[in-house]
């Protein structure tokens, strides 16, 4: 009875993982079979307050990101995938007031606009803005927090973006 039901379930999972035919990965991105490549571009920052550095910083966490939990390849010229955008919105402001009518909160706040391109499968392309933000003590200087929220919002940012791009939920 024992190797019967070993034996059904290794034909089962055997059927499973073969009807599984390439567009299917363990981190759940969802990519044609025929795509081999994704063109990430840089984002010109067109915010009214510049970072100087967010822009290589969604830039380099877009390609690692892509790199590391997919098996395209990414390259400069016109990809399979295609990825460009802007970011549109850096700013910082007041978020939460305390009981004695001081600004006890501030929110920095990025908005990036993506494009994303898929020559296989035109009906997974988009056209959308993403926005991120971190609160943080409106006792600290925005220069003393900055690097680090910066980090965590273009890695939530770059979450987003695969997310929307690949992962099919």
């Amino acid at each position: 009875m024992r190797k019967k039901l070993a034996f059904l379930l290794t034909l089962l999972a055997t059927l499973v993982m073969g009807g599984c035919t390439g567009g299917y990965s363990f981190t759940g991105a969802s990519i044609p079979v025929e795509a081999k490549t994704i063109s990430i571009s840089q984002f010109p920052n067109y915010a009214s307050t510049v970072n100087p550095q967010l822009s290589q910083k969604i830039y380099d966490g877009l390609q690692q990101m892509f790199s590391s939990q997919t098996s395209l390849n990414v390259t400069q010229d016109e990809g399979d995938l295609q990825l460009s955008g802007e970011i549109t919105d850096y700013s910082t402001r007041a978020s939460s007031i305390s009981s004695s009518d001081n600004v006890a909160t501030n929110r920095l706040t990025v908005t990036i606009r993506v494009k994303f391109t898929n020559r296989f499968d035109p009906k997974a392309d988009f056209e959308q803005s993403f926005t991120r933000f971190k609160d943080y003590n409106a006792s600290l200087d925005l220069s003393a927090v900055e690097a680090g929220l910066v980090s965590e919002i273009v890695t939530e940012l770059c979450e987003d973006i695969f997310n929307k791009s690949v992962v099919n939920w």
